[in-house]
């Protein structure tokens, strides 16, 4: 059974950083719901610190028994207390939505693994028990964390899943050192913050087949896809219960201009109900727009030669991760190789902003060499 004390009110939270305070390394996780919001809605934080008089134990803060959580804030964005997580990405959201911070600086014990070649995108309890040789309960996975009171079941469950992120940060730790790797771990830990705070809502780009439409009609899909995206966060509900995918491209595509042009396109009835008049105003008003304010088409999918060029430079990426002792998903995300290809050809292209640092000298570089031989 694992070390646990619960946090109930803002007075024991007080009381616990008080205590912890100086330990330069904070395991962190989080407990979240996410079944029919737009947001991740906060269940449980838990903590667990590095050494001191709060060392050993798993402190299990209740958000929903907090009155004031800016006490979190400031703990999270303390530049002097390195805060481990394992696949951060989504309690980084949680600590967006609930705190407005980010935490950093940031180890993720997953990338170090990648770092390591312990394989990409490896599970917690998998590295767990290569590294500990521990085997975690998964009878809680799916559990309703928004309950309360939180079972003894519970609370085991989620303590456990930061006790043991400190002896796992140890050994990726000590190994990123040796192998000069632990700077790229915070480097990564710098941009995945920076990514999420200052994403942009281009949701459209996700969007299958959108290269296929005209200027005029893509500049009305990035309108439609903009205002979804509003209307979900907004109502704090799931993009597709406002309307999916398909629904924004047939708007953009057939663009009716009337109630009865609208209820062709067999969107659902609810969606009509609460949203129709606006659709059809918001599409009246992207009509009225110049053609000089509409977007530039997307590029089409990659020719064969193109997708012959991508092959290679994933081939050169696998070379390089081999030498560097590395997964080689960790390299460069795969839209990174066509982003590398097309910006040989001389397309308007965005860099993205990991291809700073050492991937600029080690990656980056050697695969812009190499396109550039194989233009000539």
């Amino acid at each position: 059974m694992a070390d646990w004390q619960l946090i109930e009110s803002d007075d024991a939270l007080q009381a616990l950083l008080e205590r912890a305070s100086g330990s330069p390394v904070l395991a962190v996780d989080t407990e979240f719901m996410r079944r029919n919001t737009f947001y991740p809605q906060v269940a449980l934080l838990q903590l667990c610190f590095e050494g001191g008089d709060a060392g050993g134990t798993a402190w299990l803060v209740d958000p929903l028994a907090l009155q004031d959580p800016s006490p979190l804030a400031a703990l999270l964005t303390d530049p002097g207390v390195e805060k481990v997580l394992h696949s951060a990405s989504e309690d980084l959201e949680v600590f967006q939505r609930w705190l407005g911070v980010l935490p950093q600086p940031l180890f993720d014990t997953q990338r170090a693994a990648a770092f390591l070649d312990r394989g990409f995108g490896v599970g917690y309890r998998a590295l767990v028990h290569a590294i500990c040789a521990i085997d975690l309960p998964k009878g809680e996975t799916r559990s309703d964390w928004l309950q309360r009171p939180l079972s003894h079941s519970q609370c085991d469950y989620a303590a456990q899943d930061v006790l043991w992120l400190l002896p796992v940060y140890r050994e990726l730790n000590a190994r990123c050192v040796e192998q000069g790797k632990r700077d790229w771990v915070l480097a990564d830990g710098r941009d995945a913050i920076a990514s999420l705070a200052t994403a942009t809502e281009d949701y459209h780009l996700r969007m299958k087949n959108a290269w296929k439409l005209s200027p005029r009609q893509l500049g009305t899909l990035v309108a439609v896809a903009a205002w979804r995206e509003e209307t979900a966060r907004r109502r704090d509900k799931p993009r597709s219960w406002i309307i999916d995918d398909q629904a924004c491209l047939q708007l953009a595509l057939r663009d009716p201009q009337s109630w009865t042009e609208l209820q062709r396109l067999d969107l659902p009835r609810p969606a009509l109900r609460h949203h129709g008049e606006e659709l059809l105003a918001l599409l009246a008003a992207q009509r009225e727009r110049p053609d000089d304010a509409m977007p530039r088409p997307l590029p089409a999918p990659l020719d064969a030669a193109g997708r012959q060029a991508l092959k290679q430079l994933k081939a050169a990426a696998r070379q390089t991760a081999e030498r560097l002792g590395m997964a080689p998903e960790v390299l460069l995300q795969s839209r990174d190789y066509e982003i590398l290809l097309r910006e040989a050809r001389g397309e308007p292209v965005t860099e993205p902003r990991h291809w700073s640092g050492w991937r600029a000298e080690l990656v980056i570089d050697p695969l812009r060499r190499l396109l550039q031989v194989g233009a000539h």
